[in-house]
Order: structure tokens, then sequence, then C-alpha cells
């Protein structure tokens, strides 16, 4: 451990280098093409040591935590010796420290004269890198040769002189070549941000100075989590959850089992016990596993401690190649970004066997891709990439939060009016739908409806979403919430749909998704009657659900709770069901009472 002299002089570094990593993500929102990285915002950036050891993760998504550390990894080790001021590094390669095609990693080395000091760290999912669908994100894509340009770490600029062969090789290989040029460029406005910024640091403090603060930073966050862990009860805690398939083999359901140990001021996170990969293209990366295996852990500790390679010390995760947590060749993960969101409900179903007082019930499952893409009768390519989430689960000392995305994925939505704006599409609803959130003590966040109306001649519709089959759990009590749907033209054939789609679609096809519904948390006879009450009025919840859900009676004249009538519904629906409320409700306990 480096020793400090003056502390407070380290507080203001530490919390500088952070402020450059969310100062590099304000840059690619602001200089960015696309609406996934300008409004999902489904990109990262971080600053890492000169070794490539992740100093600082900026602002947006927690499953970039662990992929950013494995990616620079691999440039740092195949470029040893060959790393120079001037030099800029591209890659995607899942199985060479990515996690699928879309997501590209820059990396630019900072020098301090001719001592590197320092890495920039960008990675953004682009809304296209070729393949055989436009969007380059289909579930049902059975090898990674078919998903689209594969790039293994490569030099995008080498001592400055740019590497014209590179972007001209990705530049014919898009669709959408405008777009992702700019996007990649916005990625290297970011790391420049970054060099100017350190620079001013380098300045302050000098080179050997801020290279024991960096290591420091890291030495800091480690402690803070083996302090953190130290306090957790040691034991073991398994948990089993379901994706609904792959969608290619329809109905087989594919299985997510997690077993986390706790012992002193360590855990491992183990996923033996998972599937076996898949034809789908729902594989995950080992970087991709790690980072959700983390940043679930990382929910239920301190808010303080930085994120970083010091956290990463303390945690441990296994997962077996060749199985759907740990993919090996030639295995497709384009749309894997659904099994990273639903190891997040995995493992906080552990977790809440570990901490119940901690945890919320589960969340919408991730979040539902939607791309649609295809030409204009000029011949014009158009891609529309959208990441749509919302729900959380209800929490142990409040409602879940429903508008909002949940922890994992960390999105935001794209306007309604820049979408129709720049895309051929209208967006006819976009409403909260009630009676869909899980009932408990604390609800479920309600789900949303979003119709999509397509107003182009033809194009391909790609949907990545889950939760159909095997719902959002509620915890301790609280009811699962409603399960998501798919359908074609609702308000004409309403054809229902899988869970996974990719098809050709025409002029007028209305797409609509149902979002699932966050889980409930606690026994819902044992919320508070006003609470029902205000739900009702803000029509997340029907008169018919409270009565039904809750034992709530409400005079929708008055908008008052009938109190005589609640107490006799309450009665009846304690009466003959068991004393004690089950940890894990999957189905109604009408159904099945959970486990």
């Amino acid at each position: 451990m480096a020793k400090i002299d003056d502390p407070i002089e380290f507080e203001l570094f530490k919390n500088a280098i952070f402020a450059i990593s969310d100062e590099m993500a304000v840059t690619v929102c602001r200089t960015t093409y696309s609406g996934v990285l300008r409004d999902n915002m489904d990109f990262s950036t971080a600053l890492a040591n000169a070794d490539g050891k992740m100093v600082a993760q900026g602002l947006t998504l927690p499953g970039h935590l662990g992929s950013i550390p494995a990616a620079l990894a691999v440039v740092v080790e195949r470029f040893a010796g060959d790393i120079h001021p001037g030099d800029m590094f591209m890659m995607n390669d899942p199985f060479d420290g990515g996690m699928h095609l879309p997501d590209i990693f820059i990396f630019q080395p900072l020098f301090d004269g001719g001592r590197r000091v320092a890495f920039a760290a960008t990675i953004s999912h682009h809304s296209d890198v070729g393949g055989r669908v436009p969007g380059s994100n289909a579930s049902d894509s059975t090898e990674i040769y078919q998903e689209g340009l594969r790039i293994p770490p490569l030099k995008l600029f080498d001592k400055g002189v740019r590497n014209e062969t590179m972007w001209s090789l990705i530049e014919k290989n898009v669709r959408i070549p405008i777009q992702v040029m700019g996007d990649l460029r916005a990625q290297l406005a970011a790391c420049h941000i970054a060099e100017v910024q350190f620079g001013d640091l380098l300045r302050r403090y000098g080179a050997d100075k801020v290279a024991v603060y960096m290591e420091e930073v890291i030495d800091y966050a480690e402690r803070l989590t083996r302090a953190a862990v130290a306090e957790l009860p040691d034991g073991e805690w398994s948990f089993e959850d379901w994706i609904d398939d792959d969608g290619i083999d329809l109905g087989k359901p594919i299985r997510l089992f997690v077993t986390i140990t706790k012992s002193g001021d360590e855990m491992t996170v183990d996923w033996t016990g998972s599937s076996p990969q898949v034809k789908g293209a729902i594989n995950s990366s080992l970087s991709f596993t790690v980072a959700h295996s983390v940043a679930a852990i990382r929910c239920v500790l301190p808010l303080n401690i930085p994120s970083n390679e010091g956290v990463f010390r303390v945690i441990k995760v296994i997962a077996p190649p060749a199985t759907i947590t740990n993919m090996v060749l030639p295995a497709a993960c384009a749309a894997r970004g659904l099994t990273g969101f639903r190891m997040g409900d995995c493992m906080f179903g552990a977790l809440a066997m570990m901490l119940p007082d901690r945890v919320c019930a589960a969340s919408d499952g991730g979040n539902t891709g939607v791309c649609i893409g295809g030409y204009d009768d000029e011949r014009q390519p158009y891609i529309y990439v959208d990441f749509s989430c919302g729900t959380h689960g209800g929490r142990p000392w409040a409602d879940g939060l429903q508008g909002n995305s949940n922890m994992f994925a960390n999105m935001a939505s794209q306007s309604i009016e820049v979408i129709e704006t720049e895309q051929p599409l209208q967006i006819l609803r976009y409403e909260f739908v009630a009676d869909r959130a899980g009932p408990g003590k604390y609800r479920g966040g309600a789900p949303f409806r979003k119709d999509y109306r397509f107003l182009e001649r033809e194009a391909v519709l790609q949907v990545r979403s889950d939760r159909r089959d095997f719902r959002p759990y509620g915890l301790y009590g609280g009811h699962p919430g409603k399960a998501s749907a798919n359908s074609l033209n609702p308000d004409g054939e309403n054809r229902a749909m899988e869970s996974k789609i990719t098809m050709n679609i025409g002029y007028g096809t209305i797409f609509r998704h149902d979002l699932a519904g966050g889980g409930g948390w606690g026994d819902p006879m044992e919320r508070v009657p006003d609470k029902v009450l205000v739900d009702v009025r803000n029509e997340l919840v029907s008169p018919e659900a409270a009565f039904a859900d809750y034992g709530v009676a409400v005079d929708t004249d008055s908008w008052s709770i009938d109190g005589e009538a609640t107490e006799a519904r309450r009665a009846a629906l304690r009466s003959g069901r068991p004393d004690e409320r089950p940890k894990i409700m999957w189905r109604e306990p009408t159904s099945v009472e959970g486990t």
C-alpha cells in the first residue's frame, strides 16, 4: 500500500479522475450520432493506470464494469513493447476480451513525455456492424460469423497516423457508415477529453505522484470492499431462474443457476449448474458474466466504494466454459444482453436469501431490444435500435420504481419526437398498463406498453425480450409481476408473437410490446390501504384488482376506502392460507404458493 502524506490532496485527486471519466461520458452524449448512444446511453467510459488496471469508471452501464478491464488486458498483453504516444486501439471480439460485436472498445494510452501513465477507455454500442441483419443484434443467429465485423485488438491510429485500411474496412462493412463513423469519432473525442484533463493532473501533481495515487485509489476500493463484505453473514446461498428460450428451440427453458459463497472478507460467485451454451445468440462472454455478478454484489454494498479493479480483487467469479455464462467458439452472442440482465435477477434472488432487508424483487428482465432496419425507395438505409426497460421489483422499504431502468441496464428512453423525426416510425402508445405490477406490501414497478407503427415499404423487425413464460418473481410474500407480451397489429389481427423475433414487416405494421411487471415484496394484505387508493387514482391498479389482490374496497365515486368492506375482504383472503408466506413466489398463491 502506498503511503499517502496528504489525505485531502488524495481525496481531491480521486474525485478528479472520476470526474474526468464522467466528462468522457458526457462528451460521448454530446457528440454522438445515434439514438442508442445519445438517448439510451448504451456506452461506458473509464480511466485505467499504466498497467491497464481500471481506476475509475464513468457514468452509464454497470454491465461494462467487468468488460473494460478484460478487453484492455488483452490489448496491453498483445501490444507489450509496442504502445506509443498517438496510438489508439480498437477491438470488439467477444472471444478476445470483448462482449458482442456491436460493442466496440477504443483505448488510448496516455503519456507524460515518453512514460506511459494511464489509459483512456470507451465502449459504445454501435447501431450496425454488418452481418446478416440490420442492427447486427438478432437473437436467431447461430454462430458468431453471422453477426458482423469481428475486430481483434488492432491499432486505429499508429503513433498519430490514422489507419486508413481499418477505417475503410469498417466503413465498407456497415449499413449506416455515416452514423457508425460518427459514433466512433465520438469515442475518440471522449478519449481526447481524457488526454487533456489528465494532462492537467500530471502538471499539478507530477507523474510519480499520479502513479502512486492511481494505485492507491484501487487499493482504497479494495479496503472498503473487504470491510463491507466482512460485515455480511458467512454462508452459501443458491438460486435458480430460467430464460424462456433462445428463440430457436422454442419452449425449451434455459437454466441460470448461481451459488454465492461468502467467507470472511471475500466472496465467490459460481455459475456452475447453468445450461450449456445454446444455438441462439443469447450466450454470454465471461467478461459480461463477471460484470453482472460484481454489479449485483455492488448493489448491496455501501455507495462510497469506487468502481474499479479493487472491487474485483474481493469477488471471484466462476463460469464453466461452453455454458450460457461463458461461451466458446462458434457461439453467437449478439443478444447476450438478455442473459446478462437475467443473471442480475438470479444474483438478486440469492442475495435476497442472504440479505432480505436489502434486495428488491425481480425486475422486468433487463431490457427489451427492438431493432427495425431496411432501405427506403431510394435504397437509403435506416436502422432504428431501441432498448426499452422501466420497472424495478418491490423493495423491502418502498415500491419498485416504474419508468426507470433497473440497475443492471441503467438506460434512458429515447425521445418519441426524435424517433419520429429520424426514423420511419410512429410511436402510437407509450403508457403504463394497469394491473401488471406484482402485488405486495411494496408493489413492483408498473410496466409500460409501447406500440410502433412502421412507415416504410419493408423492413426487418428484430425483438429480444423475455419474462413471458417465467415471470418476475416476488419476494417474502410478494406476488410475481405479470408476463411480457409481443403482438402484431393489436387492433386488428392481434397476432401473438414469440419473445424473440426476426421477421419481415411491411408498411403500416404495428408492433406492440408489453413490458413485464416488477415482482412485489411482502404480503399484499399488509399494504397500507391509502397507498392502494393512490395507485387506483393513478390508474396503475384497477378497483377490481385492488379488491382481489389487496383486499381493499375503493369507492370510485367519492375516491375513498370502504373500511368495513376492506376489513371483511382481507379477513376472507387470509383465511385458509398458510401462516408463513413463501420467500420466493413465481405464481399467484391461488395457483402455487411458492418455495
